[in-house]
């Protein structure tokens, strides 16, 4: 099951919710602003309850 998070894009500085897969504990990878569509690396953290517990965003390299 698919979980909400909302973060707030490192380019255009807007609040944007996307959909995170809890299923993994650890996790990076890239996904475009859904405002800008500039590229964003995620790193997420999930708890084995399949909670996200850390969803950092950076401006991918």
């Amino acid at each position: 099951m698919l979980q909400e998070v909302v973060y707030t894009c490192p380019y255009c500085f807007e609040d944007v919710e996307t959909s995170v897969d809890p299923s993994e504990e650890e996790q990076s990878y890239i996904e475009d602003c859904a405002v800008c569509c500039r590229p964003i690396e995620f790193s997420v953290q999930c708890n084995s309850n399949w909670e996200v517990v850390r969803c950092e965003v950076n401006p991918a390299q």
